[in-house]
């Protein structure tokens, strides 16, 4: 028996829940709430357990805006590090900036926080949404197999052979999406030629809640600021993204700690003293993916199913929320018109709104990966005189501010 569902969302991770979330509480044309189902390839974790090497997420303050609006940021406050100034440096050169929260009115340029504490966060407050509603189904552990599209609905088939149809399919699947490639949208894909070598570390000096980008002549280094609930040492806990040519993360992950900690302490220098501490070390490829087309028949495309970018601005994850707040934003003007909540029209604005958004970001990114990653004489010498311009240029430094809040 085929199962009816207003939204199927494939995808139960960050951007899938987040999504979930965002239209909970919606109402179909009926007065009803809108049914949803989401389909998740990995069985719902419960409680998860903290570790010191677990992997976190930098939030815009747009971001966190949004999750305060969807009641999350009560639970959240606790345990995310606020950043309150960025700190822009080249290494053996002169050129530095810096971005301070207070002079732009804001207690906080962003935030990191653990990825798991964020998913939990989120099934937790789907689960206490569902308590009153109960619009909310999952599919787990289970993957879309196949999709039909029709005139007024979309069939979908699960691996288990469950049947489901619904007027809109929002593809939060990730990097490899099953819709994305059922739909055969193509995408356009380009190697950055160089790895993240990513690491929690402990640091002799107390962050004090200041972010760091150091640009080296092997390319950038993110040290962003790590509460300590979690931290194997007293000393102050960091995140750690180092950006490096394939050859040379390899070899850093292959270090030693002692040895590890030395090279990252030659890169990085004394801003945080000595590194005490090292987590886990993992290392992945570097590429840019963009589909070309974020939409599709009464289908759309969501965070990483429509684009991954390069870490060095830290606004991957923060593109995908803007993807979600935009797509709900839609589907919610569309019910209070009485409208189709799956019509081309509603979602080819989608398609329009995003795209400027994604060009921005990218072209944001791009720019920063060429500029910072180039050991051209002309390039290294331009880019330490633009950081000290922009040190002392308001309209610039508001201007690459706007960007890293969010907005």
């Amino acid at each position: 028996m085929t199962k009816q569902f207003d939204i199927v969302i494939s995808g139960g991770g960050l951007s899938g829940a987040l999504m979930a979330l965002s239209l909970i509480d919606c109402k179909n044309e009926k007065g009803k709430p809108l049914s949803i189902a989401i389909v998740e390839a990995n069985p719902v974790l419960k409680d998860p357990s903290l570790t010191f090497d677990d992997r976190v997420l930098a939030l815009s303050h747009g971001t966190a805006t949004y999750l305060n609006s969807l009641g999350l940021w009560q639970q959240l406050k606790e345990v995310a590090e606020p950043i309150k100034n960025i700190h822009i440096s080249d290494r053996s050169f002169y050129g530095k900036a810096r971005l301070y929260a207070d002079n732009h009115q804001v207690n906080a340029l962003g935030f990191v926080v653990e990825m798991s504490l964020l998913g939990q966060a989120l099934l937790e407050r789907l689960k206490e949404k569902n308590k009153l509603s109960g619009n909310l189904t999952w599919f787990t552990p289970d993957k879309i197999s196949d999709i039909t599209w029709q005139e007024k609905h979309v069939e979908i088939t699960l691996n288990s052979e469950t049947k489901l149809n619904a007027k809109l399919l929002l593809a939060c699947d990730g990097v490899h999406s099953a819709c994305r490639k059922l739909a055969n949208i193509s995408v356009q894909e380009s190697d950055y030629g160089q790895s993240a070598l990513i690491a929690n570390v402990c640091t002799a000096i107390p962050h004090d809640n200041l972010a760091f980008e150091r640009f080296t002549e092997t390319g950038p280094i993110a040290m962003l600021p790590l509460s300590k609930q979690s931290s194997a040492t007293n000393d102050s806990r960091c995140s750690l993204v180092w950006t490096l040519p394939p050859e040379q993360a390899d070899k850093m992950q292959s270090l030693s700690d002692t040895q590890f900690q030395t090279e990252l302490e030659r890169a990085f220098g004394s801003w945080l003293g000595a590194i005490t501490h090292v987590g886990k070390r993992d290392v992945f490829p570097l590429k840019l993916l963009m589909a070309d087309e974020q939409v599709y028949h009464r289908m759309a495309l969501i965070g990483n199913a429509s684009h991954t970018i390069h870490p060095i601005a830290g606004q991957g994850f923060n593109l995908g929320v803007r993807d979600v707040n935009q797509m709900a934003a839609l589907i919610k003007t569309s019910l209070d018109n009485n409208q189709d909540i799956g019509q081309f029209s509603a979602l080819s604005e989608y398609a329009s709104k995003r795209k400027l958004d994604h060009q921005q970001v990218i072209g944001l990114t791009d720019s920063l990966v060429t500029l910072f990653s180039n050991k051209l004489p002309p390039l290294v010498a331009g880019r330490n005189i633009g950081l000290k311009v922009m040190n002392y240029l308001s309209p610039l430094k508001d201007a690459l501010v706007r960007k890293t809040m969010g907005y």
